[in-house]
């Protein structure tokens, strides 16, 4: 049961909406936007997120193995080098300490294969769903309701 409705308070996420459709807008692949968002949504333990964006990454025509093996792509031969440096680059951003910040290796591999200008939006991709994150894991949002296309 959830504890409460963001929705209650649409104000509250409009910097959130306006963050997504900058991100769906910047040109990064939309599938490896889904690919960061369900690693994040991992991560985080979040699984009202995961189950939305396992289903628009099928809907985009994302693999099942794909999705299946997220978790352990370091092992998996079914990701491009673009999108290890993006789950490389994601894994660190999430788990952000006060000491190690993001390694200077996932740092140089990320920019190599993204430049600035789109690796300031992967980070900006990757900002959004833990803030998605952070917003569905501590009220409790039900996974299992949820569309494609219904965002």
């Amino acid at each position: 049961m959830s504890r409460f409705n963001v929705n209650k308070r649409p104000e509250a996420i409009k910097p959130l909406l306006a963050l997504g459709d900058y991100v769906r807008n910047s040109g990064l692949e939309q599938s490896l936007i889904e690919l960061v968002q369900m690693r994040v949504s991992q991560l985080n333990g979040c699984a009202y997120c995961l189950d939305m964006h396992s289903k628009d990454a099928r809907a985009a025509g994302e693999t099942e193995q794909r999705l299946y093996l997220l978790q352990a792509w370091r092992e998996a031969p079914f990701y491009s080098t673009r999108e290890r440096a993006a789950l490389a680059w994601c894994e660190a951003v999430t788990r952000l300490d006060s000491i190690h910040g993001v390694p200077d290796d996932v740092y140089e591999q990320a920019r190599a294969e993204f430049g600035e200008d789109q690796l300031i939006d992967l980070n900006m991709a990757v900002i959004l769903i833990n803030g998605w994150n952070r917003i569905a894991i501590p009220s409790r949002a039900e996974p299992g309701h949820y569309r494609p296309g219904k965002h």
